[in-house]
């Protein structure tokens, strides 16, 4: 990697990534990539860019006040990049890509599968001409196996992933299977993305080549499933939906109180036997019902019960200061203009400034990774299309 005495180096610096992904997991990828100091460059379609650059309202609007054609969602998964429009389906688009690639260290793609054949970009055809690439394939279902070829999207994936069947709140409450409120098997596939391709570069230092690395959408939901899979493959019994609550802790979810909804998070007896004293019933941490947790899941509609009686005695704001003094998880349920208002979340740098080429200051959630001891971290602005921006630090 080159380095560069006129700024502050960070961890990526001198990797170039060519990101010929849209939406969102190929992009979030490329987006966290830059965050982390990668020469990140966007290949678009020309004239018609990123779809998501259309999917709006909202749209950033320029000096005037006037709507650009930069929409909201477009500007979450972009910062720190570079844009270029390239038609990958002409022959001089091909060249200048290929072109593109020599110089490149990583390449992310969500082409469906066998379709950059068609145009010598795929990886067996790329490899030859750098075999040192690491080139990363993001798709619905994989490289292989019988669903290889359809299109996969975050939605149906959470749908057959089994996500959704844990999702909201009971059937016995009248509650639907419901979808995450962000697209979560997207992010987190970009994030399993980011992980393989550092992986692959550090063995590249050893090895001297690259590898084809195949993320799945799908692959990804059912990794997210995290102990309810397990619950299931260990107790073969199907997870149900439980609302806000735990299928393995209790208390653990939301709460009504006099004025609104907070949510308790009691992890162990110890903070039982607390947040018993807290509601002024101590008792219920020696009742044999509710002594440990494994007896409070057995038991979870009556402690439940129990709990939200005392709670509805007082407002959101009175308990919540209770618990934070007697040292009890709990928080208030914000929503996101009460949550960017937070003064520890601005302190965390998680709310920053950039501004961009319309003119404009723009607002926008930081980089969540940070390294102890470094300052503060800027990133470019998400570039218009076709614009070509140079890096800040």
């Amino acid at each position: 990697m080159s380095a560069n005495s006129n700024k502050e180096m960070k961890p990526l610096d001198g990797i170039r990534v060519l990101d010929l992904s849209r939406i969102l997991a190929g992009p979030w990828a490329g987006q966290v990539l830059a965050d982390l100091g990668a020469e990140v460059i966007k290949v678009e379609r020309p004239e018609h860019g990123d779809d998501t650059r259309k999917w709006g309202p909202p749209y950033l609007k320029d000096v005037d006040g006037n709507e650009t054609a930069e929409s909201a969602y477009y500007l979450s998964a972009n910062r720190g990049k570079q844009s270029i429009e390239i038609d990958i389906t002409s022959p001089a688009g091909i060249e200048q890509t290929i072109e593109l690639i020599k110089e490149a260290d990583v390449l992310i793609e969500n082409f469906k599968v066998g379709s950059l054949q068609n145009y010598g970009l795929d990886y067996a055809s790329v490899s030859q001409v750098n075999p040192r690439l690491v080139y990363c394939s993001i798709t619905g279902f994989g490289q292989t196996g019988s669903r290889a070829e359809q299109a996969g999207y975050d939605l149906m994936v959470q749908a057959q992933s089994g996500l959704m069947s844990i999702t909201g709140e009971s059937a016995a409450h009248g509650g639907q299977p419901t979808k995450v409120g962000v697209a979560i098997t997207d992010i987190a596939t970009g994030l399993y993305s980011v992980i393989a391709i550092q992986a692959a570069l550090i063995e590249r230092q050893t090895s001297g080549v690259g590898k084809h690395i195949d993320m799945a959408l799908l692959d990804c939901a059912t990794a997210l499933l995290a102990n309810q899979a397990s619950n299931y493959l260990v107790g073969r019994e199907v997870p149900q939906r439980l609302g806000n609550e735990h299928p393995n802790i209790v208390p653990y979810q939301s709460f009504p109180t006099a004025d609104g909804y907070i949510i308790v998070a009691v992890g162990n007896d110890q903070q039982f036997e607390r947040f018993c004293r807290a509601l002024d019933n101590p008792g219920w941490a020696k009742d044999k019902r509710f002594i440990a947790n494994q007896s409070r899941v057995k038991h979870r509609a009556e402690i439940t019960q129990l709990i939200t009686e005392v709670l509805m005695t007082r407002g959101c704001t009175l308990w919540l200061e209770l618990f934070e003094s007697e040292n009890i998880p709990a928080a208030p349920i914000n929503d996101l203009d009460q949550a960017f208002e937070d003064s520890h979340l601005r302190s965390r740098d998680m709310i920053q400034d950039y501004q961009h080429s319309h003119g404009v200051t723009v607002q926008a959630v930081g980089s969540p990774i940070k390294f102890v001891g470094e300052g503060k971290k800027k990133v470019a602005p998400p570039p218009t299309l076709g614009w070509s921006n140079s890096k800040e630090t």
